[in-house]
């Protein structure tokens, strides 16, 4: 059990090291936040790297499954980028992704996660400038926080 938390404390040091790169994850809607990253990319505009973007039809599509997902498979922080309120392409489907959103806020919460680490933007296919700030935001919101499971870290349980 020594032996255990000495190797415990070894990871946590190496984690809070300066040089922690974090794992972003990207759902964005095909129509626009997919296009505003797209042109991003032609415009040659500059943003971390850090950042794995999931292709949707539409934000509408994404459940509290899959967002959960998302960290459990090692995310440091997670957004969803839909269209604008009011312009989906599908109707109304930016404004259940936000909803869901919120309600995987509230779960992260009580399973010890900062929900600043998950976040929902709207952005049209024109907003490149955007969508690359967002990019940076998100990037130093979560390297300030630190990796997702170091802060919330606890003793093993004893048998």
């Amino acid at each position: 059990m020594l032996r255990q938390k000495r190797f415990l404390v070894k990871r946590v040091n190496w984690y809070k090291m300066d040089d922690f790169e974090p794992k972003i994850v990207a759902f964005c809607c095909n129509f626009c936040a997919f296009a505003a990253a797209d042109l991003a990319g032609a415009m040659r505009l500059q943003y971390s790297p850090n950042v794995r973007i999931i292709r949707l039809p539409c934000t509408g599509k994404i459940d509290a499954i899959g967002l959960m997902k998302a960290f459990e498979d090692g995310a440091d922080g997670v957004f969803v980028a839909g269209c604008l309120e009011g312009e989906c392409h599908y109707l109304e489907g930016n404004i259940r992704a936000k909803k869901r959103v919120e309600y995987v806020k509230k779960l992260l919460a009580e399973v010890e996660i900062e929900p600043e680490r998950l976040e929902m933007f709207n952005l049209s296919s024109a907003m490149a400038g955007r969508f690359a700030e967002i990019v940076e935001e998100m990037t130093d919101r979560v390297t300030k926080m630190g990796p997702v499971y170091i802060s919330r870290q606890k003793e093993p349980v004893k048998s």
